[in-house]
């Protein structure tokens, strides 16, 4: 896989803070075990020696993610994180028709530690989100999600307890999105086999509001990566 150059990520950069736009499956740190895969932290300790990666979004997921270029940067969006003062924004597409207007989600989230997690009331820690309906398609919607709390899987897990699986998500039981299933017509040549639209799920962190050092809001819009960009350009072409 060819890595990108960490500038070309870069949405937003001033003395203490980088937002960048993270590429799908690039990790946000190190995983553990340490295979020496190229990570966002890596890549901004190439870029700037003291970085931290302040939040981390799953492999697959794309968007925007803080970096704090000294410790006093990371404390202040650490204390905003704890206090639940960042604002995150996440588009997703999911498998079926949905109107959800402010629909808030305040199930509690257990993880097990084996990138696995699951709801449970009992054990779980508190996890809420609100789901708002952006557009509808005839087989999908695009969602966005606001995370209130930041737990593993969260928006995933929410979004598959209301049966609307991000597409793609197999581990909540969504679905890959072929163009034939939207494009009449469509025919693959005898010994094609057909790749889905997007391979991997499709979810975007689509925007995050911080304060800086010096108390002003830092607001960060993150563009579609091309997979996704592809993905919404042909749903509005053919299932519109």
């Amino acid at each position: 896989m060819k890595y990108p150059s960490f500038k070309d990520l870069i949405l937003f950069e001033n003395d203490d803070y980088i937002v960048v736009n993270k590429p799908p499956f690039v990790a946000s740190l190190d995983e553990r075990g340490g295979s020496g895969e190229v990570n966002i932290l890596r890549l901004a300790r190439q870029y700037s020696p003291d970085a931290q990666v302040c939040h981390r979004l799953d492999k697959e997921t794309s968007g925007a993610i803080i970096i704090a270029k000294t410790p006093e940067a990371y404390r202040s969006v650490s204390m905003q994180f704890e206090r639940r003062k960042v604002d995150k924004t996440y588009h997703a597409v999911v498998d079926g028709q949905f109107t959800f207007k402010d629909l808030f989600i305040d199930l509690p989230i257990l993880n097990d530690g084996n990138k696995s997690v699951t709801i449970d009331r009992k054990e779980g820690k508190r996890a809420e989100t609100i789901f708002n309906t952006i557009k509808h398609y005839r087989h999908y919607t695009l969602v966005e999600c606001k995370p209130i709390t930041g737990r593993m899987h969260q928006i995933r897990i929410h979004l598959a307890t209301q049966r609307a699986a991000i597409a793609g998500d197999d581990m909540y039981r969504g679905k890959p999105v072929f163009l034939s299933s939207l494009k009449k017509g469509y025919r693959l040549s005898k010994d094609e086999e057909e790749q889905p639209i997007l391979k991997r799920f499709a979810l975007h962190a689509r925007q995050v509001v911080f304060k800086g050092i010096d108390g002003k809001e830092i607001v960060i819009e993150a563009p579609y990566p091309k997979d996704f960009a592809t993905l919404i350009k042909l749903l509005d072409k053919f299932d519109a």
